[in-house]
């Protein structure tokens, strides 16, 4: 129930987020499960806040373990559909835990379910699709092997910024891979290299690969056009935008630029931070002016602050 309820409040709040979002084969996320999304991941938990928004079926995500960390924690991330998974760094030890959360997706799988990974494993804010670890392809086979019909479905996601918020998004859906394109008579490794050879394959095209410093690059595959009507009629919506909500956001976010310097999780914490926030703020400032004015017409507030942000979104710099 809570994360029916999140996700609604969430693809609501996704317009206000995302300027321009744009995706080759949509279709494919109506597909009848078993349903493995074999994921590149370039900007932290937002990239499964994003594809969550656009699946209408529940969507199970396997995150970091040490994210874990604590029992009421631990139950919230269980309750919106997070999964742990452990990598090396975070403790041999821990790593045990990953047969108990794959045989969790295996279940998931049998339920006709899709379940979320990221391939490259680790998060890092770059247009570079990087070498794949083997988790998605042992999930993939053990599945397989277990009589499971899976089709796995590799996913590359693409940002303008991974700094600035309101984006231009490009999530790009490959083919189906299934049990019948992958070798495995010689043995379980060999079956992992063959999956992964033939993911990187498929992600490969799906991944921009662009150098950071290379401006005009990332202008031609991100920008979108605005009409000159558009900013015209959009013009003072804006600039009013900016002013209200400049109160909530650039104190927010100089708060996270300092927490987050040294990782790449700048984005997504202060997108979820505002999903929480934003509502508050946007109620405070209605009920604030309603207890000066003693007028109904405070309560147009709730609509003038999401459709000036909204503006402001549309008209802001789309380029770091």
């Amino acid at each position: 129930m809570l994360y029916q309820f999140v996700k609604i409040i969430a693809r609501a709040a996704i317009k206000l987020y995302c300027r321009d979002l744009q995706i080759n084969k949509k279709e494919l996320f109506n597909t009848e499960g078993p349903l493995l999304l074999a994921v590149n991941h370039p900007n932290s938990f937002l990239d499964a806040i994003i594809l969550c928004t656009l699946l209408d079926r529940p969507l199970y995500s396997l995150a970091r373990g040490d994210a874990f960390n604590g029992k009421w924690i631990s139950r919230i991330l269980v309750a919106f559909k997070l999964l742990p998974v452990y990598r090396t760094s975070e403790g041999v030890e821990n790593l045990t835990d990953n047969y108990t959360t794959f045989n969790r997706c295996k279940e998931i799988f049998k339920h006709n379910g899709i379940v979320l990974i990221f391939s490259e494993g680790k998060c890092i804010n770059e247009w570079h699709l990087r070498p794949l670890m083997k988790g998605t392809a042992r999930l993939a086979i053990s599945s397989w092997e277990d009589g499971i019909p899976l089709k796995v479905l590799p996913i590359g996601i693409n940002y303008n910024s991974f700094n600035q918020f309101g984006k231009n998004i490009r999530i790009f859906l490959g083919d189906f891979i299934t049990a019948k394109d992958i070798e495995t008579a010689d043995g379980f490794g060999k079956g992992i290299q063959s999956f992964n050879s033939l993911l990187q394959q498929q992600l490969t095209p799906l991944v921009f690969e662009i150098n950071q410093s290379d401006k005009e690059k990332l202008h031609a595959q991100f920008y979108v056009h605005q009409p000159a009507l558009k900013k015209t009629l959009l013009f003072l919506p804006s600039i009013i935008g900016w002013v209200l909500h400049a109160p909530l956001y650039y104190p927010l976010k100089k708060i996270i630029i300092k927490k987050t310097i040294e990782t790449d999780h700048f984005d997504s914490i202060v997108v979820s931070l505002l999903f929480f926030a934003y509502p508050l703020y946007v109620g405070a400032a209605t009920l604030s002016l309603f207890f000066f004015s003693g007028e109904w017409y405070s309560f147009w507030l709730l609509l003038l602050f999401p459709f000036t942000a909204w503006s402001y979104l549309q008209l802001k710099k789309q380029m770091d």
